[in-house]
């Protein structure tokens, strides 16, 4: 079995950034991980914060800290650039600002100061780019763990992973870092929330500068929490105090000016194509963009790509309240996670599904309350929260089983780890990864003895390749073959 796993989508800047604004000067990466505004500043949770975060799901502690991912042996890491969008904190909440500070500072574990910058500051492509900045000041610096000199690089293709693990030892190691970016408003859009100010010119020509960024981004998730001017979002914040700023444009479908963006992403002159991740998508978005896929760029071959999702056990876009699986009710039950037919199409394309692990999407509230233990026992919780992503697992081999492809290679890991999420509990970190694996492996067992035969003859591998498939190859193949 791999020793390693390869994360799909996490945000290992998202809290050192944030606080690096406490700092003078702002804004910047320090080597000395010691600091909390260092990318290698590890904070594990300690048993408070794991309590705090089971009362409350707020995630205070670092998850895919540089440090938590040498210790992981984590050497490939997609990474996500997000440049925090305003709207969470523009309105007033019960007649007071400071009330949304609190929630935002709360659930994001930032600062004060990168709250303010967040009401103050009036680019988010000024603040993707610095973000960037951030990652490139540590570039190919050495920071020693546990006896071992680590860097890490960000890379361009696959061609420099390849180069990173061959220069890697027992006492000499490279992560990777495969850029990505979270929300098509990083390139200037949804600045207001009640009205579009968007300029096209400059939406495009900042897409131009990013594709000749010495790291071009691997793909971007094109919508995220709020109306961007390019296309719909799906419902992702439940908060009540804030549920109603996210509103404008859910679910509405690609805008004109979505298309052009589309185009100019997808366009691959000189090899400088960044590819759509569909997660955060309305589904008239999400429908329109495959429709795309099958008729404008059908000669093309382009993936599909979730990065970070969860299915939702029903058949369709168009049939959204029919089920097929004998797993619906392990689901949850929202238009965030994504269809049946839409993990055939993903598999189809030859694209990647990086399973989120995120309570509130990887499970029903059924689900994810029968997984609960109530005295400590951590083999207990690994074995009942192991069912949250196997159920998974077995709904997208199920779908891909029956109409007649290979099962076990569409599904990888997407943890979206650092994001603002609540954590299956026990999986607190990268460093946890490796504690579930096992109960994993005998999820996939349990599941092949009684139902091996049941599978088409390719699809009855063993166990222990599934679970290497969904930690590693499945994402390392996707990689190989498209960060080119």
């Amino acid at each position: 079995m791999s020793d390693s796993y390869i994360d799909l989508h996490c945000h290992p800047s998202l809290k050192p950034y944030g606080k690096s604004f406490k700092y003078k000067p702002p804004k910047q990466n320090r080597l000395n991980r010691d600091r909390k505004n260092s990318i290698w500043h590890y904070s594990p949770p300690n048993l408070l914060e794991r309590q705090v975060n089971k009362l409350l799901t707020l995630t205070k502690f670092t998850q895919t800290d540089l440090t938590a991912l040498a210790k992981a042996n984590c050497n490939i890491v997609v990474i996500s650039l997000y440049p925090f969008e305003k709207h969470f904190l523009k309105d007033k909440i019960l007649g007071f600002k400071f009330i949304s500070d609190i929630l935002v500072n709360l659930a994001a574990g930032v600062s004060q100061k990168r709250i303010d910058n967040l009401r103050n500051h009036n680019s988010y492509f000024q603040d993707l780019k610095d973000e960037y900045d951030y990652y490139m000041q540590l570039h190919n610096m050495a920071q020693i763990i546990d006896g071992i000199t680590f860097t890490y690089r960000m890379v361009n293709s696959y061609a420099d992973i390849k180069k990173n693990i061959s220069a890697s030892s027992s006492n000499r190691k490279v992560i990777s870092l495969v850029p990505t970016i979270e929300g098509g408003h990083a390139f200037e859009t949804g600045l207001d929330r009640d009205k579009n100010t968007a300029d096209e010119a400059t939406v495009l020509n900042n897409i131009e500068t990013v594709k000749n960024w010495e790291h071009k981004p691997f793909f971007i998730t094109l919508a995220h929490h709020f109306y961007n001017e390019i296309c719909g979002h799906a419902r992702s914040i439940n908060i009540g105090l804030i549920k109603k700023q996210q509103n404008r444009g859910l679910d509405n479908d690609i805008s004109d000016l979505g298309f052009k963006v589309i185009d100019r992403l997808l366009d691959n002159t000189q090899g400088k194509r960044i590819l759509i991740d569909v997660k955060h998508m309305s589904t008239a978005s999400r429908k329109t963009y495959y429709q795309l896929l099958e008729t404008k760029y059908a000669s093309e071959h382009i993936p599909i790509i979730v990065s970070h999702g969860a299915v939702n056990g029903k058949r369709s876009i168009v049939e959204w309240e029919k089920s097929d699986s004998k797993l619906s009710k392990e689901f949850s039950d929202v238009d965030i996670n994504f269809y049946d037919s839409e993990i055939l199409r993903i598999a189809k394309s030859k694209g990647i599904f990086g399973l989120q692990l995120d309570e509130r999407r990887i499970g029903s509230k059924s689900a994810v309350k029968s997984s609960r233990i109530y005295w400590p026992n951590k083999k207990r919780r690994y074995k009942n929260k192991s069912e949250l992503i196997w159920n998974q697992v077995q709904q997208i081999a199920e779908i891909l089983d029956k109409n007649n492809l290979f099962c076990w290679e569409t599904a990888a890991i997407g943890s979206d780890f650092d994001g603002i999420i609540n954590p299956i509990k026990g999986l607190w970190t990268a460093e946890n990864i490796k504690d579930i694996e096992l109960y994993l492996v005998e999820k996939a067992e349990d599941y092949l003895e009684k139902n091996k035969l049941n599978l088409q003859p390719k699809n009855q591998i063993s166990a222990s390749e599934i679970i290497d498939r969904l930690l590693f190859i499945n994402a390392d193949t996707f990689l190989k073959r498209n960060f080119i």
